[in-house]
């Protein structure tokens, strides 16, 4: 495994050159806003966005359910990183929406991970190895959620394998949950991870397991307030722990 590709002409290329040749050409005056979460693909990008020379600011959205030994990390070893807290928490958004958080109902992403950037170019660690979906993304292009943005994804192209390349070869820290069995990093309990990670995670982190179980009560006591001739397969907060672990939408 290599950090280069062949061009149709066969020529090497060095996707580490190539990256940062991408960030160049797209600058913006004001400089990017590179959107960091702590994991493999983040700490890439940054140090691509480093190497290039180009201006930047780094922020970090928290959402309440990272990862507390991953907050510990950027701490540590990122503290030019911003920490952006959210304006409120993932069990207060749930009570909100009366619903917990799916893998197709993904309220969160929005409202936590992705509320910085607005009218900036926005550096970020999508790779098309990710997931099918993201292999419809291109390098540059514009947010859909929110037009005054711009995405820049650097390493779109870069495979699994090669992120774990640069990181070795250049001693790149990472967070320690990559050395425990963990290949992605992101919130407490997300269901896309699927029930087994949702069931690592709930024994993992305790605490927060417990925030979610409260966060359902609420969550039961304003569906029957608002309607209270509601009936509702769920009669307890952990019918819909049960629901949610075991697959939700």
């Amino acid at each position: 495994m290599t950090l280069t590709y062949q061009t149709i002409d066969g020529e090497s290329v060095d996707r580490v050159a190539v990256s940062i040749a991408r960030l160049r050409e797209f600058e913006p005056p004001e400089g990017y806003y590179v959107a960091f979460s702590g994991g493999k693909d983040s700490i890439v990008t940054l140090d691509m966005v480093q190497r290039s020379g180009v201006t930047y600011d780094a922020h970090m959205s928290l959402t309440t359910v990272d990862p507390p030994e991953v907050v510990a990390f950027v701490r540590e070893h990122y503290p030019e990183v911003a920490l952006e807290k959210p304006p409120r928490s993932m069990f207060r958004l749930i009570e909100e929406k009366r619903m917990p958080p799916t893998r197709l109902i993904r309220y969160c992403c929005a409202e936590l991970k992705e509320r910085g950037g607005a009218g900036r170019y926005v550096v970020t660690g999508i790779r098309w190895a990710e997931s099918n979906k993201r292999r419809q993304r291109r390098m540059v292009e514009v947010c859909q959620a929110d037009k005054t943005k711009t995405f820049v994804h650097p390493i779109i192209d870069w495979s699994t394998a090669q992120v774990w390349r640069h990181i070795r070869d250049t001693q790149l820290p990472y967070p320690s949950p990559y050395d425990e069995g963990y290949t992605r990093i992101g919130c407490i309990m997300c269901p896309m991870q699927g029930t087994k990670g949702m069931r690592k995670d709930a024994e993992r982190y305790p605490r927060h397991y417990q925030a979610y179980l409260r966060a359902f009560g609420r969550m039961l006591d304003a569906m029957r307030a608002r309607d209270q001739t509601i009936k509702l397969d769920w009669k307890t907060p952990e019918d819909v722990m049960k629901w949610w672990i075991g697959g939700g939408l």
